[in-house]
């Protein structure tokens, strides 16, 4: 309420309110100066208004007073209750925690004045959850409340927290919240096998590697506290098998480390041991964290191929041994109880097997054609073995045969086999150093040996020095050669191996004279060279094959020059033609139009008509009338073109005055005679246009012309 001192109470005085919420909020009564509010108040949305209020004279509308301010403050009531911004929450705490282990803390928020009364004041209490956690009431921290709680027996916890003000007393407004709390899996629990002993059933043709069985062991924990590692103890027959671990089904894999066999043993005994690779130290005290369990498996017995006694089997042969010779034998059993008969044959895959025969039942390879080392120096094929009583059962062996070589070739100088001697060389001069070669298997130690064939050695030309080391040089026995006298020599040399039978050979080496300067180096071994001069070098030589090239070479491009020169002058004499186009600037009067110009050059001169005017061009001088003599069918080509042009000379009207008139007339030599259209009026009268009405409308006009033309004079040209 607002009053004046000046205000008598006699209507005089006029209050008047501005400001936050004036006439929205609050309104003032003029007269009396009540302010009341005309709608709810919300401390929350807004805790106070500022406002101005003033005395005004009624009449004059002055300010009686000046203009005071003043403030309304909304006082707070319980109106909102506390609320969980965050909520609903997810915890999680590790299974077996000790009571009071931490899990998580919740916080609940009252938009009430916390300055005034307790409308603020937040208490926490749990409503559902008890007795597995606790909670602060003050702090809102929740915590465990039992010991031990395992996550095998219960893993996951629903806890609803209820938030109350005015400190929880009655009259207090509640909210609440949901809390999710999952154990976490700890390894508190060991591996344990369902059963003690696994019986496990394996066929004795299990390949090595493969899996014969699966054994597991049940662990309740989770992820990696649940992960198995098992192992087999060492014991009976734990050798030939291994266990390793399926990463997706915690399972123990039994696979096969060496062959199985019924005939020797039938049962296998031994135990595996499974254990957790992750252990817990908290935990130790509850025991070990593995079990062991007995594995037994019956070797099932199966019908199985035939053995093999080796598993490949080496032979050798001597090359050219007779056909029918046993070089080996293969063996092959069958290991089952019934002890079947065996059958072997050569696995034929090429020609190479056909040099060779197995007898099916004793197993002996003999050979079946002859051998040749040098062709073929070893033999790879495989032999089959199956059994009488089942012949579907088979096993295969590889078979090496190697041909041992006979010496029978002689051994022959390696390349080369000519070589030269120069003209100036001296006795005892080494000119070429040979090597042998054997196309036999040689032995370890083989040595050739080289001498002079015995009608070589009483010449005095060439000797043969066998060093001993399967080299040989070829020497020269006089001093100097001449190639005037003798420009080839021939050599023979014999070589012999040292193999049983000895073999031996004799080739002939060719020895060329050659002129050599005094360093040995070959200046001309050719027999032209022999007949140039002494002093004529070889540089001498090549400069003057060098201008002969060149001088050919200018021969031939003048040739070249000249052909070419006169080949442009036949073309050109060729593009030179003088014809001129005569043109018109006249359209003419179409096909009917007879005088626009004078076709009678065009005319076979059979039916040269009389001179008509000539309308394409307008003479200067009066225009003489033009003479054309008839000529005869007989009249040569020649004579008729000479007379056009005397014509046209004459004719000081006939444009152009300095042209080559052309006329189109093939004369009488053809037996086709003429194929002119200019001479084919006769042939037109025979013909008949009257299908051309037939043709439709569109040739009408064309039927309607050669319909009219019937009429025409037949010795008329248009």
């Amino acid at each position: 309420k607002l009053h004046s001192d000046l205000d008598k109470g006699v209507g005089t005085v006029k209050y008047t309110l501005s400001g936050d919420g004036a006439g929205t909020v609050f309104t003032i009564d003029e007269t009396t100066g009540d302010i009341h509010a005309i709608r709810s108040l919300d401390r929350e949305e807004k805790p106070f208004y500022t406002l101005r209020a003033q005395a005004v004279d009624v009449d004059t509308k002055k300010p009686l007073e000046p203009e005071s301010e003043f403030i309304i403050k909304v006082q707070d009531i319980n109106d909102n209750e506390p609320k969980f911004l965050d909520g609903p929450y997810v915890a999680s705490v590790p299974e077996m925690s000790p009571v009071g282990a931490y899990v998580l803390q919740v916080k609940a928020t009252d938009a009430d004045d916390p300055t005034y009364g307790n409308s603020a004041r937040v208490v926490y209490s749990i409503l559902q959850g008890q007795p597995y956690f606790s909670i602060d009431p003050k702090t809102g921290v929740i915590r465990t409340a039992l010991p031990n709680m395992d996550r095998e027996v219960k893993e996951q916890y629903q806890v609803l927290i209820q938030a109350k003000d005015m400190g929880g007393q009655l009259g207090g407004l509640a909210g609440t919240t949901t809390v999710n709390i999952t154990l976490t899996d700890v390894n508190d629990n060991p591996p344990r096998f369902p059963k003690s002993i696994f019986h496990l059933k394996v066929p004795e043709s299990s390949h090595v590697g493969s899996a014969i069985g699966r054994i597991r062991a049940v662990d309740p924990d989770f992820g990696k506290n649940a992960e198995i590692e098992y192992n087999i103890v060492p014991g009976d027959g734990g050798n030939l098998f291994e266990i390793t671990t399926d990463e997706n089904t915690q399972e123990g894999v039994i696979k096969l480390k060496k062959p199985l066999d019924f005939e020797t043993k039938k049962a296998y005994t031994f135990k595996v041991e499974a254990s957790n690779l992750h252990l817990d130290h908290r935990f130790h005290s509850v025991g070990p964290f593995k079990d062991t369990a007995t594995v037994k498996i019956n070797v099932l017995d199966m019908d199985e191929p035939p053995v093999f006694s080796k598993p490949m089997y080496t032979m050798e042969v001597y090359e050219d041994t007779p056909v029918g010779t046993i070089i080996g034998a293969v063996t092959a059993q069958d290991l089952d109880a019934g002890s079947s008969s065996v059958r072997y044959f050569i696995d034929w895959k090429n020609d190479v097997d056909s040099y060779f025969t197995i007898d099916a039942t004793e197993g002996t390879i003999a050979t079946n054609e002859l051998l040749d080392r040098e062709s073929t120096a070893q033999y790879n094929f495989s032999i089959i073995a199956s059994k009488v009583s089942n012949p579907l059962l088979t096993s295969k062996v590889n078979v090496i045969i190697n041909v041992l070589d006979v010496n029978e070739f002689p051994p022959e100088i390696s390349v080369p086999y000519e070589t030269f001697v120069c003209e100036n060389a001296k006795p005892g001069q080494v000119i070429q150093t040979v090597t042998a070669a054997d196309k036999d298997l040689s032995p370890a130690g083989q040595r050739f040996s080289f001498r002079l064939s015995p009608e070589a050695s009483n010449k005095p030309n060439f000797t043969v020095h066998d060093y001993r080391n399967n080299t040989a040089g070829i020497e020269t026995r006089r001093n100097g050669y001449s190639r005037r006298q003798q420009e080839l020599y021939f050599l023979p040399v014999v070589i012999e191996d040292s193999s049983y039978p000895v073999q031996s050979s004799t080739n002939t080496m060719t020895i060329r004279v050659c002129r050599c300067d005094s360093d040995g180096t070959i200046l001309s071994c050719n027999v032209e060279a022999i007949f140039l001069p002494v002093g004529l070098s070889t540089g001498a030589l090549i400069a003057i094959l060098l201008c002969i090239v060149i001088l050919l070479v200018i021969v031939v491009l003048y040739v070249a020059l000249r052909r070419q020169k006169k080949k442009d002058t036949l073309m050109t004499s060729k593009e030179d033609i003088r014809d001129n186009v005569i043109h018109y600037d006249d359209e003419g009067g179409g096909e009917e139009d007879t005088q626009a110009f004078d076709i009678g050059a065009l005319r076979n001169p059979k039916v040269i008509e009389d001179n008509k005017i000539r309308r394409d061009i307008k003479p200067d001088t009066l225009r003489f009338p033009r003479q054309r003599p008839t000529v005869e069918d007989n009249t040569d080509i020649r004579d008729f073109i000479n007379q056009r042009l005397q014509e046209n000379d004459v004719d000081p009207t006939a444009p152009p005055y300095d042209s080559l008139a052309t006329y189109a007339y093939e004369g009488n030599g053809s037996v086709a005679e003429s194929l002119s259209s200019i001479d084919s009026l006769t042939t037109e009268a025979d013909q008949d246009y009257d299908y051309l009405s037939d043709w439709g409308p569109r040739f009408k006009i064309l039927a309607d012309m050669f319909g009219e033309e019937e009429s025409y004079n037949p010795d008329k040209v248009t």
